[in-house]
């Protein structure tokens, strides 16, 4: 019994290790325009402007991620990335220095194919008012459990904002640490993680509520495309589309569709229909209320009735241009098949389109 016991906690200190990483070990990988360690408030810190550092051999899949940071509240964005695929597909959660107190102060949000989707995730499940200590050092420790997270900051023992509900697909990668281009003045202290399979959380584990009536729950994915093609193209023929070719794709529970888990953007394919059929009953007309990010014209039978624009910034200074239900097309049914074709084109900030049709009585949505 003993014998047994001993090699139960041999096994699980194997299995529960926490790691200190020195920002001089070789075990760091810096892909980022510049990097220095430095002494900063009496610490040890490395300092760095526009990318990520990496943890080479690292292998995380639950457990926690700690370290401090000091910023001088400049717009900056610094944070944490877990679950590393590679330099474009990543869990991460970073602070907003300038958004102190406000309620975008931090984000939570998955990075699919080099697009990172702050724009379709928004609110109490991604972010938190917070107060930041300017010049100061402030611990932080995000808390990682299957498909939920936890977030703390300074108070170690009361986390400041539950994740119900992370994007990604639940897979060992690396930890390290990410700043933004150009914008960087953080310094980062006493980075370290800790593997834990059984890693818990104090949170209520409670889905938030979401209204489902008539809310569409897939869509088919066109491949990417230069936008520039559908400029002044007031129809399309079966021609225009043949080239094209389909995934499906399935909402989120909220029905938002993040259409960069399909592909990532470049400079001249920043464009993607995407695609529902609907079977009319008979000649009719039914509202579909939606919302995109960041550009949209919209296509039925071929003909474009709608298109709109909500980029960053592009409307006032402070427009952030989330996704939401903001949006309704009244769609001309004929009897028997429709195609509606949405051509979302990303910009910054998120890729994404959701839609319901609350009526859906003498219609059937086919694909």
């Amino acid at each position: 019994m003993k014998t047994t016991l001993i090699l139960f906690l041999l096994v699980a200190s194997q299995l529960i290790h926490s790691q200190v990483i020195p920002f001089n070990s070789d075990r760091w990988e810096f892909l980022t325009d510049s990097s220095k360690i430095e002494i900063h408030n009496g610490k040890e810190a490395l300092y760095f402007k526009g990318g990520v550092a990496l943890i080479k051999d690292s292998e995380f899949l639950n457990g926690t991620i700690e370290f401090e940071v000091s910023f001088p509240g400049n717009r900056d964005f610094m944070g944490a990335i877990w679950r590393v695929q590679d330099e474009r597909n990543f869990e991460e959660f970073y602070l907003r220095a300038h958004q102190s107190g406000n309620p975008d102060a931090n984000q939570y949000t998955p990075v699919f194919n080099g697009s990172s989707g702050w724009q379709l995730y928004h609110g109490k499940e991604y972010a938190v008012p917070y107060k930041y200590k300017n010049d100061e050092w402030m611990k932080v420790k995000i808390a990682v459990a299957g498909t939920q997270a936890e977030v703390y900051i300074e108070d170690m023992g009361k986390p400041v904002l539950f994740i119900p509900e992370l994007k990604r697909e639940v897979k060992k990668g690396k930890v390290g640490l990410k700043t933004f281009a150009r914008l960087a003045s953080a310094h980062f202290a006493n980075f370290k993680f800790t593997n834990n399979p059984d890693q818990k959380l104090k949170s209520k584990i409670e889905m938030p509520v979401v209204e489902t009536k008539g809310l569409i729950t897939s869509w088919l994915i066109s491949n990417s495309f230069d936008g520039k093609l559908l400029e002044e193209k007031y129809n399309l023929t079966k021609e225009d589309l043949s080239e094209y070719s389909w995934t499906k794709l399935e909402s989120e529970r909220t029905g938002i569709t993040n259409m960069a888990r399909v592909q990532g953007i470049s400079k001249n394919k920043n464009t993607a229909f995407a695609k529902l059929v609907i079977n009319s009953e008979s000649e009719q007309v039914k509202k579909i209320t939606f919302g995109y990010s960041d550009d949209v014209k919209v296509y039925v039978n071929g003909k474009l009735v709608s298109g709109g624009s909500k980029i960053f910034r592009s409307r006032d200074y402070r427009y952030l241009g989330t996704i939401g239900f903001f949006d309704d097309i009244y769609l001309h049914l004929k009897e028997g098949k429709n195609e509606i074709l949405f051509a979302v084109t990303e910009n910054f900030g998120g890729w994404g389109i959701l839609a319901k049709i609350e009526n859906q009585e003498g219609i059937e949505i086919i694909e």
